[in-house]
């Protein structure tokens, strides 16, 4: 890759960043975020903008997650969000697909890009598992994923796959399943916020964490963990 392609990259890469930041600091409070009354009448009226233009909404919805995606942010905030805007199972369903979509379009060019600057901060790390993903990268890349990517943070699972070279199409799919079960409970945990919010009861936490709404899901959010441990000493062991 030839330097002003670099630059260039790198230039867009931080004004979308710094575009994104500031919109976020523009137009939230942090301040308030532990006011229940400001995030009660915030949160009212993204669902009525949402509820007079759903389409539009979504669509936008799924254009920030790529965006967000693409300048290597975190997902677990972004889908319990989409889980107290759009309920549990339709938030669920554009989360995973925003989600897979934005991964997908990072790794492609993460790989045509960057692949030597990946390559060489992470080939070392990993080369063990190499072989082990070279024999069915689809299979063994979605049960990283369903690991929770053994711990190591959101935007580095979706760069690693440069290192094996994974076929576009593998990435998509394993990622869109691997990622199904956690944006679900994630997802559900927002879509029980909300529900307590639009009673307009004024809740503690440890009286949120008591209704079915929140604890169910956190008992799935658990199940995963124990479940992804399991999955990373079977298939991945040090």
């Amino acid at each position: 890759m030839t330097k002003n392609i670099k630059i260039s990259l790198s230039l867009i890469y931080i004004i979308c960043l710094g575009a994104l930041l500031y919109s976020f600091f523009y137009f939230i409070d942090i301040s308030q975020l532990n006011n229940y009354s400001y995030i009660r009448d915030n949160s009212q009226f993204l669902i009525e903008v949402k509820d007079q233009n759903f389409i539009g909404f979504t669509f936008l919805y799924i254009l920030f997650v790529i965006i967000w995606i693409l300048l290597l942010g975190f997902a677990s905030p972004i889908a319990l969000v989409a889980g107290f805007l759009f309920g549990k199972f339709f938030g669920t369903l554009i989360s995973v697909f925003a989600f897979t979509t934005g991964c997908t379009l990072l790794y492609f060019l993460a790989n045509s890009f960057f692949k030597t600057i990946i390559m060489e901060k992470f080939s070392n790390k990993i080369s063990k598992y190499k072989k082990l993903f070279n024999k069915n990268e689809f299979f063994y890349y979605m049960i990283f994923r369903l690991a929770g990517g053994g711990g190591i943070p959101f935007a580095i699972q979706n760069l690693l796959p440069v290192i094996f070279n994974m076929r576009v199409k593998n990435y998509f799919f394993s990622t869109l399943i691997g990622l199904f079960p956690v944006v679900f409970v994630m997802c559900s945990i927002g879509s029980g916020i909300e529900n307590i919010i639009q009673q307009n009861i004024n809740p503690s936490f440890f009286s949120m964490i008591q209704t079915k709404e929140i604890y169910l899901p956190l008992l799935g959010f658990i199940g995963i963990i124990i479940f992804s441990s399991i999955l990373r000493k079977k298939f991945f062991k040090r």
